[in-house]
């Protein structure tokens, strides 16, 4: 089978089994060549681990400490007619890197948000593992479905309280218009909690507990982001906002019970903007990111997913150093973007940014290479009009 990109809206139907090899490829390179703590992790359990931040942390964990590690995915398996996704393929090549080196790696693809999974992942801890001393909690889904009444439901990305008009970028035709959000409902902003807040972590960590599966000194983590004023009112300051907050509650009631048992903590980091397959979801969002990268490259101080990762967990969770935390205790990683030279800069773009000047103006070609890497296009060295199996 000759594959090819096949774009719908903001998500690309088709990967590419070897793009997807490289990509995983590049990041253990990476992560290779940085100069890990003398100490880590040696059990690592990632919930959502097949792409963007939680592959990174997988790679980091593997590659960085020689951790085994367990994964947790929701992917389409390939047939001999139709390319698996792209966290399918990334996963596999994950797991024959890690193999190859002598390293446990496991991947179970099941809902995360089911307790099936969570017996699951007990079960293959106890015969295989040992004790967890790490779980990075990096879900991003648009649904789920409460274990306990059955009851499904479904995230939304609206503002909270009056409708928001925004610059935005259809970048299926590389127009900069705008567009109106109406405020979300209270059922909207409960439902959308229920999804992206911090129950699900909450609930893994208890099944872990109860099970007794998690080593002393345990460490947690799950991911967020938070942005400034030009994001604020459709991240920040709207439902998905809502949700965060709800994962900043879970992170302190997961870190009362870990210190009290295990000496233990838990962790919400912050993270940069970057191109994923969440964030090119989320309207506004396309467009800062292309305004973001052009600042930020210039700059010299552009990361993406392995390097956020691994200056988080080299620099701040097992190094020496002092956190960089916030006052609501977060570990912030996203400094370089917040810089007020680096904003002030993006919103300067922002206010000139059309149509016409875009290629000028934003690194949407940046933006657009980024996504299209996402499911293993646009890698050199890889032949595109070769004959795969997709069957991997």
């Amino acid at each position: 089978m000759i594959i090819k990109p096949k774009v719908r809206g903001f998500i690309c139907t088709t990967a590419h089994p070897v793009g997807c090899a490289e990509n995983v490829q590049q990041q253990i390179d990476y992560v290779a060549a940085q100069n890990a703590p003398s100490s880590g992790p040696k059990n690592v359990l990632v919930i959502g681990c097949s792409n963007g931040y939680g592959l990174a942390s997988r790679i980091t964990s593997a590659f960085g400490f020689g951790a085994n590690t367990l994964g947790v995915m929701f992917e389409k398996e390939p047939t001999e007619r139709r390319p698996a996704s792209a966290g399918w393929y990334n996963t596999r090549a994950l797991e024959k890197a890690a193999q190859e080196k002598g390293l446990y790696a496991q991947s179970l693809n099941v809902d995360a948000f089911s307790d099936e999974a969570k017996t699951a992942v007990i079960e293959a801890v106890k015969a295989n593992m040992g004790k967890i001393d790490l779980v990075v909690y990096s879900l991003g889904a648009p649904r789920r479905k409460d274990p306990e009444t059955g009851t499904v439901y479904s995230s939304t990305l609206k503002p909270i309280g009056k409708a928001v008009t925004r610059k935005n970028l259809n970048t299926d035709t590389r127009e900069v218009g705008e567009v109106t959000l109406e405020p979300a409902t209270e059922e909207e902003i409960f439902n959308t909690v229920k999804v992206m807040g911090g129950e699900d972590w909450e609930r893994w960590m208890t099944a872990l507990d109860d099970a007794g599966v998690l080593a002393d000194g345990v460490k947690t983590t799950a991911y967020t982001y938070i942005g400034k004023e030009l994001t604020w009112p459709i991240y920040g300051g709207a439902t998905i906002g809502k949700a965060k907050e709800d994962l900043d509650r879970a992170s302190v009631a997961i870190n009362k019970k870990l210190a009290d048992k295990y000496q233990g903590v838990s962790y919400v980091a912050v993270l940069k903007a970057l191109v994923t397959q969440s964030s090119s979801a989320i309207p506004v969002m396309p467009l800062y990111i292309s305004a973001l990268y052009r600042v930020m490259k210039e700059e010299g101080t552009h990361e993406g997913c392995i390097e956020q990762i691994t200056g988080l967990f080299f620099d701040q969770l097992f190094s020496e150093n002092a956190l960089n935390l916030d006052d609501t205790g977060r570990i912030r990683m996203e400094d370089n973007e917040l810089k007020a030279s680096v904003q002030e800069k993006v919103a300067a773009i922002w206010e000139q940014v059309n149509t016409e000047n875009l290629d000028e103006l934003t690194d949407f070609k940046g933006y657009q290479e980024e996504f299209f890497k996402l499911f293993g296009f646009g890698f050199e060295g890889v032949d595109y009009d070769a004959d795969v199996d997709p069957v991997v």
